[in-house]
């Protein structure tokens, strides 16, 4: 393996579940009445799907533009101080000591993941960031995926992406990278469909072991 490759939202940080509750409490809906399994299957993709489908739950009226607008308040407001997920930091060392290559690939914005990645200290130890500034099409179309390999000029065979959500894992496996599966308290319940490796956390395998099963299915 020459690279690693991580999503951001759910993956790095558990932006997800903050989300989740900053709906709820915006559009008055009960959890009972936001199933976390339904909900989960718009996580890692454009945002106007998931917009139409809490809408249909809520128990107020609001329009897409007035959702995005007080959400956002509430959602940084609830991710005032933001904490990487178990094992991250990890990986990402030990990534960095193996001299593996390391990129991100987000269907958020690029301020949005700078941002939280320069507050937990993490920006400094990515060689890439593509967002979707970058693309027209974001997960689970593969071409985050794809510019991140072409900027590395390595094979897809050749990377590991890390991914916490049904459309990222479409898109890494679009782009025909390997693909492990880190889930979060949104999408743990979710059917992933093809993927390489599923772990619970970070802290359950060190990265040196996670390639070492990867790197095994071509033996």
């Amino acid at each position: 393996m020459k690279a690693v490759i991580f999503d951001f939202d759910g993956l790095i940080i558990d932006t997800e579940f903050a989300l989740y509750e900053a709906f709820c409490e915006l559009l008055k809906i009960d959890p009972s009445e936001l199933p976390i399994n339904e909900y989960g299957f718009y996580i890692g993709t454009d945002s106007s799907d998931l917009y139409d489908f809490i809408l249909s739950k809520a128990n107020i009226s609001m329009t897409h533009e007035e959702i995005i607008e007080k959400s956002s308040v509430l959602h940084k407001e609830k991710l005032k101080y933001p904490i990487a997920r178990d094992g991250v930091e990890d990986y990402l060392k030990e990534a960095k000591s193996k001299g593996l290559k390391i990129g991100l690939a987000s269907s958020s914005d690029r301020k949005w993941v700078t941002h939280f990645l320069s507050e937990l200290d993490l920006l400094e130890y990515f060689d890439v960031i593509q967002t979707r500034d970058d693309v027209e099409k974001v997960k689970p179309d593969p071409t985050l995926y794809r510019n991140v390999i072409t900027h590395f000029g390595i094979k897809p065979s050749e990377a590991i992406a890390f991914e916490d959500s049904v459309n990222g894992s479409k898109a890494a496996i679009g782009a025909g990278i390997n693909c492990v599966i880190v889930p979060n308290k949104i999408t743990v319940n979710l059917e992933f469909e093809n993927f390489h490796m599923r772990i619970n956390s970070m802290k359950e395998k060190e990265l040196s072991k996670v390639i070492e099963i990867i790197e095994m299915l071509y033996v």
